[in-house]
C-alpha cells in the first residue's frame, strides 16, 4: 500500500466540532469532519492527508494525522462545578468542546464565575481536553467582568509592564536644538490639526502654504515616533507585540504608553513637535507636480475638532476659513480622480454608544463621515499612496497595505445578490466591477436597502493585509499604498517610516524577511482589535436591547440562513435572530440561491433587504445576541 504524502497547515475550527485546514500548499481550505480531527483545538498547527469522502460526488477531504505545535491556548468562558467535577464551557464559538478542570486547578474560582482557563493536554484517552483556571473575572454580566473577558479572548494586553513605562517616563520632554537643525522647519507656516472632539493623541498635522507659482504646498506631517520608539528597546518590543490600538466603546488600550501618545508625540497646539512629512506642491486642479520627504519640526497654530471645520465648511465663516475651503476643495478634486481611477466608495456609517457613568448603555447613533472627515482623509491617502511609490519605484523593500480583488465566487454571490435588487455588475474588468459597485452604492442610497447593499458589497471583499510584497489597493484604486500617517496607533507605520528613512539615507534595502513575519503578525492582531470592537459594541447593545423587551421597532432583513432570519433595527442597527420556528403561519424554508425564506404554502417570502416589522422577545449581553419576533 503507497504510503500517503501529510501535509503542514493550521487548523480552522467550526461550531459544529468540523474543521478546515488552512495550508500554503493548496489555494482552497481542506474540509476536516469533526471525526478526523485528532483532538486538535482552533490554531493548532497539524500534518493531515488527504483521504476520499463518502458522500455521492467523491469529494476529497483531510485528516488530521499529527498535531506538530499547539497554539497559545487561553479562554474566556464560565465555570460549571459540582460535588463531582468541573467543567468549562469557553466562549469562543471556535471551541465546539467542554474543557475538565481538575479541583486542585481552580484556582479559587466558584461556580457560575467567568474564568481564563488555560489548556493543559488532551491526550489519547480523555474524552474531553484538560485545563487550568488562571485567571477569575467576575460574576458574569458585569461590565469589568465582560469587558475583560472580550479583552482576554482576543489577547489584548490591557497593561504596560514596569520596564516599558520606566523607558517612556525617562524619555525627556524637550529636545537639543542639534535635533531641530537636522530638520527643515515649518514653524512658521500655518499648521492646523484635525480631530474628534475627545481625541488625545493627534499624530497628523497640515501645513498649508500658497507658493509664489500659484500651487499649494500641503505638508501632511506625522508624528515623529520613531525617533522617541528605538529598536532594542521594551518600548520597541511592546508596540510590535501590540502591533495596533484597540478602540472598545469604554476604553482605549493604545499601542504605546500615554507618555508617547499623548505627550511626546500628540501635536498639541502652540507646542514644537517633532514630525515626520511628506510635503506635496498641488495645483489648482489637484494634481500632484512635487514632493518631498523628511524629518521636520512643526508648531501648530489651531486644534480643530471635525464638527468645527464642519461649521466652517457650511458657512464659509470662521478662523482660517479661507485656508480650510481651498484644503476642502483640493481633497474633494483628490477624491474625484480616486474614483474615476477604480476606487470604491464604501462610506459607510459608523455606530456610537454613548455610556453614562455607570456604563450602561443610554444612546445608540450613527455617526456619519462629512467633509471634514474626507478632508483628512483625502489628504492622508495621498501620503500613504507617495510614500508606498517612492519606496516601491525605486525597488526599496517597503511595508505595503493590500488589498486583492474579490474572488470570483464572492463576486458572483455579489452579483445574484445585487441583481435582486435591480442593480447589474459588470464583472468585465477591475475597473468595471469598482464601477459598477459605486453605481449600486449611489442608486441605493436613501433607499431601504442602502445599509445592506453597502454591508453585502463589503463582505464580498477580500480583507486587506500587510506584505512586503509590491502589490497595489483594489478598492482604492491605487497600484501602490502603505500606511505612514498613523504611528502612534500602528505598528505597521512605525515600520515605513524606518523604511523610508533608511531610504532618504541612501542605505542598502533591509531585508525583506523579518519584515515580512512582522507584517503577517500585525494583520493578525489588526483582526482581532476588529473583533474586540465588535464584541464590545455587540455587548453593549444587547444590553441597550434588554432595556426594550417586548417593544416593536421598523427593521431590516440583513441575513439568511436555514433556521431563521437575521434583521437590523432601522433605528439603531442592533441586530437580533428571528428564528424559522417562530414563523407560525406557515412552514417555512430556505432559499440559498435568492437569499430569503419562503412559505411552503403561501408562497409567501421575505429577503434580504425587506423592511419589516419586529419585536424584541430576548436579549442577552454575555452571548451577545437577540432574538426577535415578526410584528402584526
Amino acid at each position: 500500500m503507497t504510503k500517503q504524502k501529510l501535509y503542514k497547515g493550521t487548523i480552522d475550527m467550526l461550531i459544529d466540532g468540523n474543521a478546515y485546514v488552512i495550508s500554503d500548499d493548496f489555494k482552497k481550505d481542506v474540509f476536516i469532519p469533526r471525526r478526523y480531527t485528532y483532538r486538535a483545538l482552533h490554531g493548532d498547527e497539524v500534518l493531515f492527508r488527504f483521504k476520499p469522502s463518502q458522500s455521492s460526488k467523491n469529494k476529497m477531504m483531510g485528516e488530521v494525522t499529527n498535531i506538530v505545535k499547539r497554539a497559545e491556548h487561553e479562554y474566556t468562558g464560565i465555570i460549571d462545578i459540582d460535588k463531582d467535577r468541573a467543567i468549562f464551557a469557553a466562549d469562543s464559538k471556535k471551541i465546539p468542546y467542554y474543557f475538565v478542570v481538575p479541583f486542585g486547578k481552580l484556582n479559587n474560582a466558584e461556580h457560575d464565575e467567568k474564568v481564563v482557563v488555560k489548556f493543559s493536554r488532551w491526550v489519547e484517552h480523555d474524552e474531553l481536553p484538560i485545563g487550568e483556571v488562571i485567571k477569575v473575572l467576575g460574576k458574569p454580566g458585569e461590565h469589568h467582568t465582560e469587558i475583560d473577558s472580550i479583552l482576554y479572548e482576543f489577547n489584548i494586553d490591557q497593561e504596560f509592564n514596569d520596564e516599558t513605562l520606566s523607558e517612556s517616563e525617562k524619555i525627556k520632554d524637550d529636545f537639543a536644538p542639534d535635533e531641530i537643525k537636522k530638520r527643515r522647519d515649518f514653524r512658521d507656516i500655518l499648521t492646523f490639526t484635525i480631530d474628534p472632539d475627545d481625541a488625545k493623541d493627534f499624530d497628523d498635522a497640515i501645513s498649508y502654504l500658497v507658493l509664489p507659482n500659484g500651487n499649494f504646498e500641503i505638508g501632511v506631517h506625522i508624528a515623529d515616533v520613531t525617533h522617541y520608539v528605538t529598536p532594542n528597546t521594551a518600548l520597541e518590543d511592546t508596540a510590535m507585540q501590540r502591533a495596533t490600538s484597540v478602540y472598545l466603546v469604554d476604553r482605549v488600550v493604545p499601542m504605546l504608553p500615554e507618555k508617547i501618545s499623548n505627550v511626546l508625540c500628540s501635536l498639541r497646539p502652540n507646542e514644537d513637535k517633532l514630525t515626520f512629512s511628506a510635503v506635496l506642491e498641488l495645483t489648482p486642479d489637484a494634481k500632484v507636480v512635487h514632493t518631498w520627504y523628511g524629518k521636520t519640526i512643526i508648531h501648530s497654530n489651531k486644534r480643530f475638532t471635525y464638527d468645527e471645520v464642519q461649521q466652517i465648511i457650511d458657512t464659509e465663516v470662521g478662523i482660517h476659513s479661507k485656508e480650510i475651503l481651498m484644503v476642502n476643495t483640493l481633497a474633494k478634486l483628490l477624491q474625484k480622480e480616486r474614483f474615476k481611477h477604480g476606487a470604491i466608495n464604501f462610506d459607510s456609517e459608523e455606530i456610537k454608544i454613548k455610556l453614562n457613568d455607570k456604563n450602561e448603555p443610554i444612546e445608540i447613533y450613527q455617526y456619519q463621515r462629512k467633509a471634514s472627515h474626507k478632508l483628512i482623509e483625502e489628504l492622508m491617502l495621498l501620503a500613504n499612496k507617495k510614500v508606498a511609490e517612492v519606496l516601491n519605484n525605486h525597488k526599496f523593500t517597503s511595508v505595503n497595505r493590500v488589498h486583492d480583488a474579490p474572488e470570483d465566487s464572492k463576486l458572483s454571490t455579489l452579483t445574484s445578490f445585487a441583481k435582486r435588487f435591480g442593480y447589474e455588475i459588470n464583472a468585465k474588468s477591475d475597473r468595471t466591477i469598482a464601477a459598477s459597485i459605486n453605481a449600486m452604492l449611489k442608486d441605493s442610497e436613501g433607499k431601504p436597502e442602502q445599509h445592506i447593499i453597502s454591508h453585502f458589497a463589503i463582505r464580498s471583499m477580500p480583507k486587506a493585509y500587510y506584505s512586503t510584497k509590491k502589490s497595489g489597493h483594489y478598492g482604492l484604486g491605487y497600484s501602490h499604498y502603505s500606511h505612514f500617517t498613523s504611528p502612534i496607533r500602528r505598528y505597521p507605520d512605525m515600520m515605513t517610516h524606518r523604511l523610508l528613512q533608511e531610504y532618504l539615507l541612501k542605505h542598502k534595502s533591509p531585508d525583506a524577511e523579518i519584515l515580512e513575519k512582522r507584517c503577517k503578525h500585525s494583520t493578525e492582531k489588526e483582526i482581532g482589535a476588529a473583533e474586540a470592537e465588535r464584541a464590545s459594541k455587540k455587548y453593549k447593545q444587547m444590553q441597550f436591547l434588554q432595556k426594550l423587551l417586548g417593544s416593536t421597532h421598523e427593521a431590516i432583513i440583513s441575513g439568511t440562513t436555514e433556521w431563521g432570519m437575521y434583521a437590523e433595527i432601522v433605528a439603531n442597527k442592533c441586530e437580533g435572530m428571528i428564528r424559522l420556528t417562530t414563523m407560525v403561519d406557515d412552514n417555512y424554508t430556505y432559499d440559498d440561491q435568492n437569499f430569503m425564506v419562503v412559505g411552503k404554502r403561501t408562497k409567501k417570502s421575505f429577503k434580504i433587504g425587506d423592511k419589516i416589522k419586529i419585536k424584541i422577545i430576548s436579549a442577552d449581553p454575555i452571548k451577545r445576541q437577540a432574538d426577535f419576533e415578526l410584528a402584526p
